[in-house]
């Protein structure tokens, strides 16, 4: 092992022991236990949640969470927005893979938590392209995710949006996708929220665009947002 690897690795172990990395578990566990747990509570039960229904409890734990832990972690709960952050100097490049890590770690552990409870329905809730056309999907996962992260840009960066409505804004926004396009790609804008159902319930069809499509979509809305900013001048 090379000198410089080891203390990598242990400024890495060493950040995922902070409370931010711990956030950031607690809020993504909470994100991937409560959406996909409803996707599979409304098999068991009949479609009695419905699609509406679990589009609204993915944009209302995203908020939850937002309102909960923004002041601890910045709730990310996202692999694509913690680098979109990055790459836009909004975010130390010491605490990406730790946040990332952190992140997978609670989708993981949600999944694993609802396949001991309720067993491999639905799939998990894993997300796979309708007809296993996954061009399709690509492209739309892309575009939702570019959507999401430039509201984030917009309502909870932008010096000049209104306090405290970042929470509500990315919520809905998240709903809102997940409502028009979740039968078709599964809505996911988090490979996160994508790896927890795929690992758990061996589910690995078309996973590579799961992550690929919102990490570029949100890199996409991070360059402009920044030309809309001046370069972010407006916002720091």
């Amino acid at each position: 092992m090379s000198s410089s690897v080891k203390p990598l690795r242990l400024e890495i172990l060493s950040s995922l022991c902070t409370r931010e990395a711990l956030a950031e578990v607690i809020g993504t566990f909470t994100l991937v236990f409560a959406g996909t747990g409803a996707i599979m509570v409304n098999a068991i039960a009949d479609g009695s949640i419905t699609h509406l229904g679990i589009s609204f409890v993915f944009g209302a734990v995203v908020a939850a969470m937002i309102y909960s832990l923004g002041h601890i972690s910045g709730a990310h709960l996202n692999p694509a927005v913690t680098l979109a952050f990055w790459t836009s100097g909004f975010f130390p490049r010491r605490l990406v893979i730790p946040y990332i890590l952190a992140q997978v770690i609670g989708a993981v552990l949600a999944s694993g938590v609802l396949f001991v409870s309720l067993g491999k329905v639905a799939n998990m809730g894993a997300t796979l392209p309708l007809n296993g056309n996954w061009l399709q999907s690509f492209v739309l996962e892309f575009i939702l995710t570019f959507i999401l992260m430039f509201v984030i840009f917009g309502s909870g960066l932008d010096r000049r949006a209104h306090i405290g409505f970042a929470g509500l804004a990315i919520g809905l926004t998240v709903a809102l996708e997940a409502a028009f396009m979740g039968p078709i790609t599964g809505a996911s804008m988090n490979p996160a929220r994508s790896l927890g159902p795929a690992l758990v319930g061996s589910i690995w069809q078309y996973h590579w665009l799961y992550w690929v499509a919102p990490i570029t979509g949100a890199q996409l809305a991070a360059i402009v947002y920044r030309h809309l900013s001046y370069g972010f001048r407006d916002i720091k």
